[in-house]
């Protein structure tokens, strides 16, 4: 379990986020056009996850542009970012902001996805949501990077995962 905190009261999450060398848990989750996918889907490229509790937050949606901004010169990585929202709610955000080059999936099955990951809040006004996180993966789905976000009100480290694609 991680302690982390939401402005600036304690949260926890369920467990911790997989270890950098290690292979990165399969998930199932959720596309635009309600079919489910995996990281099979996605097999062959680096992949970064851009976990977030919901699109509809702020820090969330900086971090939804600022990665797709990144991702437009990057063909070999996928940018997957992940969250509680309905597909139809990622849909319009997406469309809205013109976030064309990244890869909105919902948990909106299950909180699998986020157990496994080690980032599903377990307590506070959000528990059930997810803490923010960014997971960098391989072409072979090992994880090269691990950021669990101290602060959920708080950006990313989007240099240090995007280094770690090199």
């Amino acid at each position: 379990m991680a302690k982390i905190t939401l402005k600036g009261q304690p949260v926890s999450t369920n467990g911790d986020l997989p270890k950098t060398g290690t292979k990165a848990p399969d998930f199932r989750l959720v596309a635009n056009d309600l079919t489910e996918v995996t990281l099979a889907n996605y097999k062959g490229r680096k992949k970064i996850l851009n976990i977030v509790p919901s699109l509809d937050t702020p820090v969330c949606a900086i971090s939804t542009r600022k990665f797709n901004d990144h991702a437009k010169a990057r063909r070999d990585a996928v940018v997957l970012i992940v969250s509680a929202d309905l597909p139809f709610a990622q849909g319009r955000f997406c469309s809205a902001e013109n976030t064309k080059n990244v890869v909105a999936l919902s948990m909106m099955r299950d909180k699998e996805f986020a157990r496994q990951y080690g980032v599903l809040i377990t307590d506070g006004p959000l528990a059930g949501l997810t803490a923010r996180a960014v997971v960098v993966l391989d072409e072979q789905d090992r994880v090269l990077h691990a950021e669990l976000v101290p602060e959920i009100a708080q950006e990313p480290d989007y240099e240090r995962a995007l280094a770690a694609l090199k």
